[in-house]
């Protein structure tokens, strides 16, 4: 699966939070970008993030003068971020809960910046949708946890393990569906090797 530092963009243009509207409108234009990254005044500071959008209609809407008002006075800030090392499924699920459209990519320090259109161009849940991704990684955990437990026993802390990934993975199919799993694959296990449950419940 794609990471948010496989699609996201590195050049990132970046403003002082003491620019002033006018600036920003200035570099946007230049650059033609509707969004720039709010640097950080030290290195325990936070990035900020300013639109067009903050422009537009906290600025323009009002009449202000742009040459008077600052970055800062219109900005977000703290901004939400993207670890790069991020499944591009989870970017997308983030700014759905959050309803945003671009963020920053940040390890300790601005690596890039990563929007829907990224998600949209870069990314490759056209060819390879999660579900099919998953279903395929469950039937794999599934097919080594039978072998594990054939190998080590059923009521093995070993076949446990094993299957408890196959679970995880269940989890986030059924997570992806929106709906609850009705039987796993451990339960139908259960159903030839009951002694799997017991180990199990010994286990927790």
């Amino acid at each position: 699966m794609l990471k948010a530092s496989d699609i996201m963009t590195k050049e990132v243009v970046t403003i002082r939070g003491s620019a002033t509207a006018a600036e920003a409108v200035k570099l946007m234009r230049e650059k033609g970008l509707h969004t720039l990254i709010v640097e950080r005044r030290h290195d325990q500071d936070a990035y900020g993030i300013v639109t067009d959008s903050d422009i537009v209609y906290k600025v323009a809407a009002f009449g202000l003068d742009p040459k008077k008002v600052r970055v800062y006075e219109i900005m977000t800030k703290p901004c939400v971020v993207v670890n790069p090392d991020l499944g591009v499924e989870y970017v997308a699920r983030l700014f759905a809960n959050t309803n945003i459209r671009i963020a920053p990519v940040i390890k300790d320090k601005l690596l890039g910046i990563i929007s829907i259109t990224d998600i949209l161009s870069k990314g490759d849940f056209v060819e390879r949708p999660k579900q099919t991704f998953l279903e395929q990684e469950i039937q794999k955990a599934v097919e080594s946890a039978r072998a594990i437990c054939a190998e080590k026993g059923p009521n093995s802390r070993e076949c446990a393990a094993a299957w408890d990934i196959v679970e995880e993975l269940e989890a986030e199919a059924a997570h992806q569906r929106a709906r609850k799993l009705d039987q796993t694959a451990f339960d139908k296990y259960c159903q030839e090797f009951p002694d799997a449950l017991e180990a199990r419940m010994y286990d927790v």
